[in-house]
């Protein structure tokens, strides 16, 4: 028997560190070839390391959160013949890139990794597959050890919180003890036969969990902090009568939308924006604060803030202002389904010259949107609310929204903000004038 040696592998770029995200086995696991051990992330990407050979997992070479050096021992495997340890050769790890990383602190957002199984997920819309809830009553104790986080998809993670069901107490049927589906319908059923759900609803809990900041949720930290410390922000909300322009917007899907599909407030709000930043290119920039160096861009690369399963990213929609509506909705459609199915390409996650953060109907009333870094802008969408309004004496029943920004006050004054989103305010409450050039 000999020793087979997995190093961190050399992503390319420069990059000297990786950091450990998750494992997916432990010591003295069984592990066989192209069998994915951990994901590590960079600053670009979170990757999957598969396994080149068939074996036993002696030893660990760090923990999930722990930054290691590209190079440095990953994993140490038993295998049959020599191995390649006492040879002292790194092994050939075929790292696969699953998701290219580019966050914005614009708002918080749920973690888990993009394609692959993570340790932690927030609640989702999801339709429960069991017909009834289980709790941790209908548990006997752990289904492993302390410490020792579930492994799981996220869909079985989404289905699980919609259960009430508590991994830490499933027992795992799948390879390196992963929770299936079934896993979970044999825990559902214990708990609802047991009566479990009716005796613990009030139970009290003392349990405490320790989360740390690892991975995307890190970056995520990392991206919010630097925004704040490095740009002074100032925001400005103003309501916006959206009556007409959600009038213009159901006639043209109505005449329109079998042919060119339907189109949301979005792309509508992206025409007017590009027509604003004509007469304010102050707004379409980037700021170099190390170099003291503005720059202006003619082009208008619109990021736009995509909540996904593996957290918030900014998907960037190139060349907004030779795009009609329907191509933007189109477009930001297709860059949504390719962040969230973790297929997005590093080129259509950075280079935004400004970005639109929005929550959709969840927007609430006004919103503090932090700036991506190193835009000078971000405009953020509120809800839509029908209510009552004063027009020409009259009460009458009016669309409105507001529209929550934030600009960079060492490059943009304030007048010039209030200018700008008046402008947008001006297009969006008399839609006809985003078809005038």
């Amino acid at each position: 028997m000999g020793v087979h040696v997995i190093k961190m592998p050399d992503i390319g770029e420069g990059i000297a560190e990786v950091e450990l995200v998750m494992w997916y086995v432990k010591v003295g696991d069984s592990v066989t070839e192209d069998m994915i051990l951990a994901d590590v992330m960079t600053e670009k990407a979170t990757i999957e390391i598969p396994s080149p050979v068939h074996g036993k997992v002696l030893s660990l070479g760090g923990v999930a959160g722990q930054v290691m050096a590209v190079h440095s021992d990953l994993i140490h495997i038993e295998v049959e013949g020599a191995g390649n340890l006492k040879a002292g050769a790194p092994a050939t790890v075929p790292a696969v890139a699953t998701a290219p990383v580019m966050v914005t602190p614009s708002m918080p957002a749920p973690t888990t990794v993009a394609a692959s199984p993570a340790p932690v997920a927030v609640p989702s819309a999801v339709t429960p597959a069991a017909p009834a809830k289980a709790t941790v009553a209908a548990r006997s104790g752990p289904a492993r050890d302390a410490g020792e986080k579930p492994i799981a998809s996220p869909a079985v993670r989404r289905r699980a919180w919609d259960l009430g069901i508590e991994l830490q107490f499933v027992a795992g049927s799948g390879p390196a003890g992963r929770i299936m589906q079934e896993d979970l319908d044999a825990f559902a059923a214990r708990g609802a036969a047991s009566g479990g759900e009716r005796s613990a609803r009030y139970a009290e809990r003392n349990d405490e969990q320790n989360v740390p900041l690892i991975g995307l949720r890190r970056k995520i930290a990392q991206k919010m902090a630097d925004s704040k410390r490095r740009i002074p922000h100032f925001s400005y909300v103003e309501e916006i009568d959206v009556t007409e322009l959600e009038a213009l917007r159901a006639r043209l899907n109505e005449q329109w939308g079998k042919e060119r599909g339907k189109l949301t407030v979005l792309p509508l709000l992206m025409r007017a924006v590009v027509l604003a930043l004509r007469q304010f290119p102050q707004m379409n920039a980037r700021f170099d604060d190390d170099a003291g160096v503005v720059t202006q861009f003619g082009a208008v690369h619109m990021g736009v803030a995509t909540q996904t399963d593996a957290g918030l990213m900014v998907t960037v929609m190139r060349h907004a202002e030779a795009r009609d509506m329907w191509s933007s909705a189109s477009e930001v459609a297709r860059l949504a389904a390719a962040a969230r199915d973790g297929k997005a390409t590093r080129e259509e996650l950075s280079g935004s010259t400004i970005t639109i953060s929005s929550l959709g109907p969840l927007g609430g009333i006004v919103t503090t949107p932090v700036i991506n870094h190193p835009e000078v802008a971000i405009i953020g969408v509120n809800k839509i609310v029908e209510r009552p309004m004063i027009r020409s004496g009259a009460m009458v029943a009016r669309k409105m929204m507001n529209l929550s920004s934030s600009f960079d006050h060492r490059v943009v004054d304030g007048i010039h903000a209030a200018e700008f989103i008046q402008a947008i305010r001006v297009l969006l409450e008399c839609p006809a004038m985003l078809f005038v050039e």
